[in-house]
């Protein structure tokens, strides 16, 4: 009987594997494709490095730094250009840059929210009022972000600000994503200040300091793709990769029994890195509540599209990482960022790529689609919006169906049910995208703490 089985080589299985193998534990590591890393993939194409998937890890949370620097990657780290951090939305056919000092949908300057046409002047005056709403005092019940939102700052602010800003983050709708799970210091500041402007001032001055100077994304300059290859070639001699699907895992004296076709795999402990859906049918032959749990949380499905042209002759301005369009402005395309201006690292001065995304919680259709459609329905909205007539030199996609967790109204009375659950079938742990963090921090933050657990028990 094996140590440990991790169902999932996705960024969450391999921190798993990699953690355990620092604390001399050896592993199975079951993958149902044909190669490790999840929704990382990285391609090079013409000099230009192309992620199929996450481009970038958010910098203030410290797991990804923390591991990188234990891979011997950290040379290998780029910033992004913050000073040339301009996010454009579409409106009315026209791209308009956010206001600057804009945190997600909260103000924190006064003359670019009055000069700015994204909005209209009454939700401006809403927005300036806001700074004078007290109260504050705990919420006890969950709420939709988009009644957050509107809350404070009107149906123009979920409409314009943070419906783009959560679709190009989330793949969701502000509707029914639950705003303690996604935006949980918003609440608290809500909670402590009543104006979510004023508290967000006050935390933004609390970290001036601390925060001077600090890059909003890092990510290595080859790709996210050398992240999890590293982390494949560390694990080679303490785990075992068995390609296949889990179809079955069954509780046995001293541990499980996991299905993989026509094999089985015996382990002490089992860890499901997959996505939840997934785990829950794994589940649900031995503790029916957990496998119910598991699979009612929601995913929406993406797509990213890659267009690489020459740069000369390119007509566009590419001043600003890209652009966001907001559901009452979109047809398919959902937001597209400009790759050599957020990482100049990444795209020979020689070329310009435009990464595009699209599907969504309300387009989940468009994965369907060949890749020829595909790719005449991004050039025609990159025609119509940015004015790009030129051939791409190449073009690539990537279909990522049911792969980002939606944290759906109600997610954290969800989720600490099924840490009840499992706290009564020792040995066996999740990881993933799907219950604490969406981002690549947050899974390997997940990964680690499964295998310290399992360590932890060994010890014991």
């Amino acid at each position: 009987m094996r140590r440990v089985a991790i169902v999932g080589g996705g960024i969450s299985g391999l921190s798993t594997a990699y953690y355990l193998n620092k604390a001399g534990i050896s592993s199975a590591l079951i993958e149902r494709r044909q190669r490790l890393g999840g929704v990382i993939t990285t391609d090079v194409v013409q000099g230009c490095v192309i992620e199929g998937g996450p481009d970038s890890f958010l910098a203030a949370k410290p797991w990804a730094m923390d591991l990188i620097r234990d891979l011997g990657l950290e040379d290998e780290v780029i910033s992004s250009n913050d000073h040339l951090r301009v996010t454009y939305v579409k409106k009315r056919g026209k791209l308009v840059p956010l206001p600057d000092g804009l945190m997600m949908m909260v103000p924190t300057k006064i003359m670019p929210l009055v000069t700015t046409s994204l909005l209209s002047w009454a939700t401006k005056l809403r927005m300036g009022m806001e700074l004078l709403r007290s109260g504050g005092g705990s919420v006890a019940r969950d709420r939709s972000v988009a009644e957050f939102v509107e809350d404070h700052y009107g149906a123009e602010a979920v409409d314009y600000l943070a419906e783009p800003l959560l679709a190009g983050v989330y793949g969701g709708s502000p509707a029914k994503l639950s705003v303690n799970s996604v935006l949980p210091r918003f609440v608290e500041l809500e909670s402590q200040y009543g104006s979510l402007t004023r508290g967000v001032l006050a935390a933004m001055r609390k970290a001036a300091s601390a925060s001077k100077g600090a890059p909003l994304f890092r990510t290595l300059k080859g790709g996210l793709g050398q992240l999890t290859e590293a982390l494949e070639s560390r694990i080679a001699t303490s785990t075992e990769v068995i390609q296949g699907d889990a179809e079955e895992v069954e509780p046995i004296e001293g541990g499980f029994r996991i299905r993989v076709g026509q094999e089985t795999v015996e382990a002490e402990n089992v860890v499901l890195a997959c996505q939840a859906y997934q785990a829950g049918a794994l589940c649900e032959s031995f503790d029916t509540e957990l496998g119910t749990l598991l699979e009612s949380v929601d995913y929406s499905s993406s797509m990213t599209v890659a267009f690489g042209y020459e740069r000369e002759g390119f007509g566009h301005p590419l001043n600003g990482f890209g652009f966001l369009v907001p559901k009452a402005e979109r047809d398919r395309l959902v937001a597209c960022t400009w790759v050599g201006t957020k990482f100049s690292h990444r795209i020979p001065d020689s070329k310009v790529v435009l990464r595009c995304f699209l599907g969504g919680a309300d387009d989940p259709g468009i994965l369907a689609e060949s890749d020829e459609t595909v790719f005449g329905i991004v050039r025609a909205e990159l025609e119509s919006i940015m004015g790009v007539t030129e051939e791409p030199c190449f073009q690539r996609v990537t279909r990522w169906p049911r792969s980002m967790a939606q944290y759906t109204v109600g997610h954290e009375a969800r989720v600490r049910r099924i840490e009840e659950r499992l706290a009564a079938i020792p040995g066996l742990d999740l990881a993933g995208n799907a219950y604490y963090g969406i981002g690549i921090p947050d899974c390997i933050r997940m990964g680690k703490q499964a295998a310290d657990r399992i360590a932890g028990r060994s010890d014991g």
